[in-house]
């Protein structure tokens, strides 16, 4: 199942559809993007052509740790999705939409997932048909974005994913604004609009410099202790 669709975009999701012409040249314009554009020559965003199932993991994701949003991701694979074909065991497919809108609350709630999110998901599930119908990155965006509790950040890290956008940056990120003005200009903390001023002169590429700098693992300094943030599931 799923075979002749795998054939038909294999390439995609390879990222061999990834038009990086002119990044070069852009490139050149900083040397901390030059350098990180040679070391990792070969990366490239996927187009899946999925909003959909990329949405699922970036409605979990939204204002909770990394941690956080993969055991709830991980859980709703257990609770929902079918085991994939092949050889290979423990591997499950995305969780089918119907499922998805028809869960109950409680499902969710031994995940970590707040009934915000949980109505999010169902939201978006009862549209994934129109929303995986779409072809362009700015059609996912406006009906995406037309969703309530769906914004810029949750947009960005869908349509990277399902159209190799690499131009869209994930705005309304806590930790990334700081990242990209430490990498290109040595400053240790930064909002939105800072972010996106240091990242104009790439524009048409701006998250490609985000993903290269997420490559090498850059980050900025960290002051004082790690905030921690409880799980509603031991509520």
């Amino acid at each position: 199942p799923g075979a002749e669709w795998l054939l038909d975009r294999a390439d995609a999701i390879a990222g061999l559809r990834d038009d990086v012409s002119g990044f070069a040249a852009l490139a050149d314009r900083h040397p901390v993007v030059r350098r990180l554009a040679r070391r990792f020559a070969g990366l490239r965003l996927p187009a899946t052509g999925r909003v959909f199932h990329h949405g699922v993991p970036a409605v979990l994701s939204q204002k909770v740790t990394r941690d956080a949003a993969r055991r709830g991701y991980v859980g709703l694979l257990h609770r929902l999705a079918e085991p994939a074909p092949g050889p290979r065991p423990g591997l499950r497919l995305p969780p089918p939409a119907r499922a998805v809108a028809t869960m109950p609350y409680w499902l969710l709630h031994p995940l970590g997932v707040e009934r915000r999110r949980a109505e999010i998901l169902r939201r978006a599930a009862l549209e994934a048909t129109r929303l995986d119908a779409t072809t362009e990155p700015a059609t996912a965006a406006r009906r995406l974005t037309a969703l309530p509790g769906v914004g810029p950040w949750t947009v960005a890290e869908v349509v990277r994913l399902a159209f190799a956008d690499a131009d869209v940056v994930s705005v309304g990120d806590c930790h990334l604004p700081s990242m990209v003005a430490h990498a290109l200009v040595g400053e240790s903390r930064a909002d939105d609009a800072r972010m996106l001023e240091l990242l104009e002169p790439f524009r048409g590429h701006r998250g490609r410099v985000c993903r290269l700098l997420l490559a090498a693992g850059r980050h900025a300094p960290r002051f004082g202790p790690r905030l921690t943030i409880g799980s509603i599931a031991d509520r």
